[in-house]
């Protein structure tokens, strides 16, 4: 498994995340048997949600708890990621002081944990007061409750909003990218083609702007085809892409989803793939293609492949 120290921080982290947003329904063994897949195929790092679950608040990270009893030793092992800032009432967003505060409490008694490795702010707030997110880092972090912060789904400006009054480094920045959803990569590649829809720039530089301030790129539904509509992978919408992804795969001895996690690990930003299955053998599809490092020719094949513009 490809490992990386994630920046700002001291903690080695792997390329693949097993995201858990999917397990409330499952039964203790299923959860164990996803976990320990995780475990042996060196992915050490948890993904959660404050709104995962059927439950208004903390549905899977209680799941998550009760079905594997980690002791402190193992927990200790592993990195837990959640998020905060969604209500589910409405929806709407809040990054107040007072919600995000009461938010890490339930995260913390829901998952059996004294300390959060990394919190979020999961998507932004309109309504955003950044001298509140600054004061409830500051209580987290002197109470020994996070140990590290970031964001998803956040632009640059909205990031640059906040560390003018946020001391703590923003480490992550969580957002939607797979094969045929990447406009954070391919927008570049058409810079100054004016008649072609992929030259406008919808991400104001946010790939280009967390390379240079050091911010980790986590990568959700890295099989979707696009914003919740559905897999590419086997999809007949896809032929071509498809195509190339099957022989590549049979190249290097790995399956589909190993390729579609390694287009993403090849990108020098280091990026994190986050997964969404509660399947074990994508997670060690996945984890097998972290290892994979994909030529230049190929990367780019599987790029045109996807439909995305090679000037």
């Amino acid at each position: 498994m490809k490992t990386f120290t994630l920046s700002g921080t001291d903690l080695v982290v792997p390329a693949v995340v097993a995201g858990m947003m999917r397990i409330q329904e499952l039964p203790d063994a299923d959860v164990r048997v996803l976990y320990d897949t995780a475990r042996e195929a060196g992915i050490d790092f948890f993904d959660h949600a404050d709104i995962y679950g059927s439950d208004p608040f903390h549905g899977c990270e209680r799941r998550f708890a009760q079905a594997l009893q980690l002791s402190a030793a193992e927990r200790s092992e592993i990195v837990l990621q959640t998020k905060a800032g969604i209500v589910k009432d409405g929806p709407y967003f809040d990054f107040s002081h007072d919600h995000l505060v009461e938010q890490v409490d339930g995260s913390l008694a829901a998952l059996g944990t004294d300390y959060l490795d990394i919190l979020l702010l999961h998507r932004p707030d309109a309504l955003v007061e950044p001298e509140e997110v600054a004061r409830a880092f500051d209580e987290l972090s002197a109470a020994g409750k996070v140990r590290h912060f970031g964001v998803s789904n956040h632009t640059p400006g909205q990031i640059e909003l906040l560390k003018r009054s946020v001391d703590q480094p923003l480490v992550v920045n969580q957002v939607q990218l797979s094969i045929t959803h990447a406009p954070l990569v391919t927008q570049g590649l058409a810079m100054n083609m004016a008649t072609l829809d992929q030259s406008v720039d919808r991400t104001l530089g946010t790939l280009d702007y967390c390379r240079l301030h050091d911010i980790t790129l986590q990568a959700w539904s890295p099989y979707q085809a696009g914003f919740f509509n559905g897999p590419f992978l086997g999809n007949p919408d896809y032929p071509e892409l498809n195509a190339v992804i099957d022989r590549l795969a049979a190249k290097y001895g790995v399956e589909p989803e190993g390729i579609a996690a390694a287009w993403i690990t090849r990108h020098p930003a280091r990026m994190q793939v986050v997964l969404g299955t509660t399947t074990p053998a994508r997670v060690r599809a996945a984890a097998a293609g972290s290892d994979v490092v994909l030529t230049r020719p190929e990367w780019y094949e599987l790029t045109r492949a996807a439909g995305h513009t090679i000037p």
